[in-house]
């Protein structure tokens, strides 16, 4: 069995009350690790294209 499928497992095996628990904690994880890849993404200037865009197109609206 992988660790996948024992995880299912595992996690189908919670009472009630346990389980609200764990979908806190997996969006938490979630959240800091996409946090973490935007981080990258920025200091590896990724996002720089999407933030001039943005500029561009705040200055033509402001002159409107």
């Amino acid at each position: 069995m992988s660790t996948i499928e024992q995880i299912k497992t595992t996690i189908l095996t919670l009472v009630p009350e346990e389980f609200p628990q764990l979908r806190q904690w997996f969006s938490d994880v979630d959240y800091l690790r996409w946090d973490e890849q935007l981080k990258r993404d920025v200091a590896e200037g990724k996002l720089d294209a999407l933030a001039e865009e943005a500029i561009a197109d705040f200055k033509l609206n402001a002159d409107l």
